[in-house]
């Protein structure tokens, strides 16, 4: 299935002006969350990363984890690059990860999941490319509809989707490939 790409240039510029000032908190929450989650030397991925907020901030909470992110628009993954060398950014669909099976500890998402168009490829990715002991983390829109994605990841175990906080609009959606 082909995805359509949503963000061109002016489309990634506006998000990111955006996101600077109404996501910064979220993002905070997130990566203290992952970082938390990861263990030493740990390599975790971004799957949407826009423009790159999530692993600049992961990055700098967990200075020993590999960060990588991937976004299916090149003009998002441009503006993620200008950020520095040390996170590796490419343009990828969540549906056919350039990553080698078995090679990612964690991988996480914020903000996307509610756009992808096939969540039964991008559910067979995830536990195609984690590592037996990795673990997933999907943040979406409390209201998003995640059911598809939640029946998907039955390849995973301890499949479990919560909301933040009462009254949060965000919701997370986690899963561990334990073997």
């Amino acid at each position: 299935m082909e995805t359509k790409i949503k963000f061109d240039r002016q489309a990634s510029e506006s998000y990111e002006r955006r996101a600077t000032r109404l996501l910064n908190g979220f993002y905070r929450r997130v990566a203290a969350e992952v970082a938390a989650a990861a263990r030493p030397g740990a390599t975790v991925l971004d799957v949407g990363t826009g423009p790159g907020r999530l692993p600049r901030a992961l990055a700098r909470l967990r200075p020993d984890l590999s960060v990588h992110g991937a976004d299916l628009s090149p003009d998002m993954v441009e503006l993620a690059r200008r950020a520095g060398p040390d996170i590796g950014f490419e343009v990828a669909d969540v549906a056919a990860l350039p990553w080698a099976d078995a090679s990612l500890d964690v991988i996480v998402s914020t903000l996307s999941a509610h756009e992808w168009p096939g969540p039964e490829a991008a559910a067979a990715e995830f536990a195609r490319v984690l590592r037996p002991g990795g673990r997933l983390m999907i943040y979406d829109f409390r209201f998003a509809r995640l059911g598809p994605l939640t029946a998907a990841l039955s390849r995973l175990e301890q499949v479990r989707r919560s909301a933040l906080h009462p009254l949060s609009i965000y919701a997370r959606l986690t899963a561990a490939r334990t073997t």
